[in-house]
């Protein structure tokens, strides 16, 4: 399972120190940061169970962090058609 997150970290050291605080606390997580993208994405992928997004929000949340679970957004092809 993947769960893919929008932040405002924009420091490198802070992405590092949050993304070690994830693999210390949430075994089988692998996450990375996209600090390049406008949305400052945030991965975290799962193999064995689903991501506890709730959790993952309240963590970074304590450390002064803005995050949300980015919505898969479905475009429609067919409307130009």
């Amino acid at each position: 399972m993947v769960e893919v997150f929008k932040t405002n970290v924009n420091d490198a050291k802070l992405a590092e120190f949050l993304l070690t605080e994830i693999h210390n606390t949430f075994v089988g997580y692998s996450a990375n940061f996209a600090l390049d993208d406008c949305d400052k994405i945030l991965r975290i992928e799962c193999k064995t169970d689903s991501v506890q997004a709730l959790e993952v929000i309240k963590m970074l949340s304590g450390f002064n962090c803005k995050i949300e679970v980015l919505e898969d957004r479905v475009i429609d092809l067919s409307a130009n058609v």
